[in-house]
């Protein structure tokens, strides 16, 4: 009895240790994201997208990964924190992914790390910037972009330099929204800065022309925007059409195509952070090789800042399973990493060690000019 007992045990156990291996076959390496692919943020999220299989496509042309092809499966989630842990339970549990790439949102991050400590299955450049998934080290999340503390740290510093006072700040009252409302404050407060109002907006039925008429009252020189999708244009045009002439500051994970298709012309002059190098910049190799394959799949394709992060994150992703090697399963490829130390790409770095899997803190400042180009 006590013998068969701890050999279902040890079965059960050994079957934990290797749920995340299974996405590896001598032919293929099998990744899968939860993502918001409808809603607000679905067109932005599906540019990631395409930066992503534009990368994957040209290794796979290449002859994969050690023999290897990578095939990525991208479930939407709506921004539903519940549909994400189902999408990710899926993807690991049914078709049997190798990782979690990719994936998208702050609270569907946190909901989705008990399921991949479970299932020992690593997340490897989630959307997020969130600083609570970076103070203390998880084995199984591995981050590529700056966090939203760096963000707002150099959003603060840009207009306290500036000579701006008086700061609002417009969020949407949901996961997103309420972290990076949470870094502006932690950043106002090192930098002495008070805002004079912040300002909410309900994800399920915003109001932005309440939302203007606070900022109106609250007469700001300057608004940083902590949402993303299409929220951001829309509360930006509704206060555009009041008598409010505020500077517009956001985050990265505000999409100049976004922004550019709905404001058109009244986009020009916000200020938004960027984790990635200038597209403008093709001294930079992965630069030239993202426009290089980008005209090769479409002569008639716009280049995307949202694309290209997607085209870094696969970029990063690959040489972590390069240097994992032949024998590539989940400890294979989480020392491989530890191991890296810097990962160069131009003046972008991503660094890795066994005390951090915090990626890179690269950001910059970029104005979207007449032109509706973000120039740094």
């Amino acid at each position: 009895m006590f013998r068969s007992t701890f050999m279902a045990l040890m079965v059960f156990a050994s079957a934990q240790a290797i749920a995340g291996d299974k996405g590896v076959t001598p032919t293929e390496i099998r990744l899968g994201a939860s993502a918001v692919l409808s809603g607000p943020l679905g067109a932005q999220t599906k540019e990631y997208g395409v930066g992503s299989r534009l990368y994957f496509d040209a290794v796979n042309a290449d002859g994969g990964v050690h023999g290897r092809k990578i095939s990525y499966t991208t479930l939407d989630d709506a921004f539903d924190v519940k549909r994400a842990v189902d999408n990710t339970r899926k993807l690991i549990e049914e078709d049997g992914v190798f990782m979690i790439f990719h994936s998208t949102g702050t609270a569907q991050t946190g909901a989705i790390l008990p399921l991949l400590q479970e299932t020992r299955t690593i997340a490897f450049g989630p959307v997020t910037g969130a600083s609570a998934f970076r103070e203390k080290v998880n084995p199984y999340l591995f981050h590529v972009r700056a966090s939203y503390a760096n963000e707002a740290r150099r959003i603060i510093s840009q207009l306290k330099q500036t000579g701006i006072s008086r700061i609002a700040v417009f969020y949407q009252e949901d996961g997103l929204g309420k972290t990076l409302q949470s870094e502006l404050r932690l950043a106002a407060s090192a930098e002495n800065i008070s805002f004079v109002a912040e300002i909410k907006g309900d994800p399920a039925k915003p109001d932005f022309k309440a939302a203007a008429a606070a900022t109106e009252q609250a007469k700001p020189q300057a608004v940083i925007v902590a949402t993303a999708g299409a929220t951001f244009p829309n509360y930006v045009k509704a206060v555009q059409q009041t008598g409010a002439k505020p500077g517009f500051y956001g985050f990265s994970v505000a999409s100049v195509d976004v922004i550019n298709r709905e404001l058109k012309q009244d986009a020009r002059g916000i200020i938004l952070t960027q984790i990635m190098p200038s597209l403008r910049n093709t001294t930079i190799p992965a630069v030239a090789e993202y426009l290089k394959l980008l005209r090769e799949k479409s002569p008639e394709a716009r280049p995307s800042a949202s694309q290209f992060e997607g085209f870094v994150h696969a970029k990063l992703l690959v040489e972590g399973l390069r240097r994992a090697g032949r024998q590539l399963n989940t400890d294979a490829f989480i020392k491989a990493m530890e191991g890296a130390g810097d990962i160069s790409i131009g003046r972008f770095v991503a660094k890795y060690s066994p005390q951090s899997h915090n990626g890179s803190t690269y950001v910059e400042m970029a104005i979207i000019d007449n032109e509706g180009q973000l120039r740094y």
